[in-house]
């Protein structure tokens, strides 16, 4: 059950204007206008739309609807990747040619904002209120620094529970756990192994997902936070956090439920899809990898919230932002209002299996027919997010080889995150 990428058209050319309207009180505070008051040629930076049928339908079926809006204004578009994304626009920073519109990643905008790179639109009329009407308060926050509105989002990619059940049912469990006992119960019974004590099935995959976001969803079930409300310290080695640590540590290695190594973020296939797992922490699109693999799988596929002291469920996401030196804002904010309006966004998340931003995008047909996407929108309220100080993209590279070196048994859990704390600490000081 998809829309169709005629049905994605149509609904922009109307949606883009609404959405104009609803957060900027009127096209004039934007300088909206197909009068030739908008015009310009302005660039965009963009790690989606990759691909050929990414590319195609950016450029043959979104840009053109655009015009029609703005005949005045031209677009070049600049594709790169995620993994290249930071470097690019670090480069673009260094060498003063920052291009018009910039997508990025959840957690990046506090740093380009508080470096003066992006451009307030809480000054246009996108306020934090304004914008609450159409998003979860959570997913706004995303885009703001001190205060301001940077960024509008466009996508977001999300991480929960996801169980087989029909592997659940063959134990005798005929639901997803409810709690951290339950979880590791119900992981120990579904873990097989062979005579010879090699692991067949995970009873609780935490392996096929990034080290720093499986931590942080589980330490968002614990009742933690990633950092202090003040953003002056961390928080994530609080008691919450070694809590958290301590419980995916456990089931490795003490209940043996997942192999270090069994499983990668990088991994051809997630072992939820070829029973290698029979639960596991999960990126939203294994939907759209088990419609590829193998269809039959969907109606055993369960999403489940991570529940221990408060819901764990985890959040990060693509926003667009306006560059604060751009020769022509109007066309700028003219061009990321459009992408984020109903149609081009639910158009580009359809096309990477992602969860849509906009609230009202619960009812589409896409979201509809995909139950992980329905899922997460559906617990939006729940979902938290990475990030928060303007240094999180140097702090961030530090989790990775700090939950290892938990998993692995070469630091205790209290001990990885004492050090990882106090590097973030020093980086934040730096800032």
């Amino acid at each position: 059950m998809k829309i169709t990428r005629v049905h994605a058209a149509a609904v922009a050319m109307t949606a883009v204007a609404a959405l104009t309207l609803t957060a900027c009180g009127g096209a004039d505070s934007s300088g909206s206008g197909g009068d030739g008051t908008v015009s310009g040629e302005i660039s965009l930076l963009t790690p989606i739309f990759e691909g050929s049928a990414g590319q195609r339908l950016l450029e043959d079926e979104l840009l053109p609807e655009f015009y029609a809006e703005y005949p005045d204004v031209k677009v070049n578009v600049d594709y790169t990747t995620y993994n290249q994304l930071n470097e690019k626009l670090t480069t673009s920073v260094a060498s003063g040619l920052v291009p018009d519109v910039m997508m990025m990643g959840v957690g990046w905008v506090e740093g380009f904002a508080d470096r003066g790179v992006l451009a307030n639109l809480s000054e246009t009329g996108l306020t934090k209120d304004t914008l609450e009407e159409s998003y979860a308060p959570e997913i706004v926050a995303a885009g703001m620094w001190e205060d301001d509105v940077y960024a509008l989002p466009i996508m977001l990619d999300t991480r929960f529970g996801v169980a087989r059940m029909d592997l659940l049912r063959e134990a005798g469990y005929d639901a997803p756990p409810k709690t951290w006992d339950e979880l590791e119960e119900m992981a120990k019974a579904l873990t097989v192994r062979s005579s010879d004590g090699t692991l067949e099935r995970a009873g609780f995959d935490m392996l096929s997902i990034d080290p720093r976001q499986m931590f942080i969803t589980m330490l968002y079930s614990a009742g933690g936070s990633l950092f202090t409300d003040d953003l002056s310290a961390p928080a994530f080695d609080s008691p919450e956090g070694v809590e958290a640590l301590e419980f995916v540590t456990g089931l490795i290695q003490d209940d043996k439920v997942e192999d270090v190594g069994f499983s990668a973020p990088n991994a051809d296939t997630n072992p939820l899809l070829n029973g290698r797992a029979a639960m596991g922490i999960a990126h939203n699109n294994i939907w759209t990898q088990a419609q590829e693999a193998d269809p039959a799988l969907l109606d055993d596929l369960e999403p489940f919230i991570l529940e221990g002291d408060a819901p764990g469920m985890f959040f990060g996401g693509t926003l667009a932002t306006v560059s604060s030196t751009s020769k022509h804002p109007e066309a700028a904010q003219a061009l990321l209002e459009f992408l984020a309006s109903p149609g081009p966004a639910l158009a580009a998340n359809e096309q990477r299996g992602n969860v849509p931003a906009l609230t009202e995008l619960l009812d589409s047909e896409y979201v509809q027919g995909n139950r992980l996407v329905q899922f997460a929108m559906e617990n939006l309220e729940s979902a938290r997010r990475e990030g928060g100080p303007a240094r999180w993209l140097e702090i961030r590279g530090e989790f990775k080889p700090a939950i290892e070196s938990a998993l692995l048994g070469q630091k205790t859990p209290e001990e990885a995150l004492d050090d990882l704390g106090a590097a973030a600490q020093t980086a934040i000081d730096r800032g």
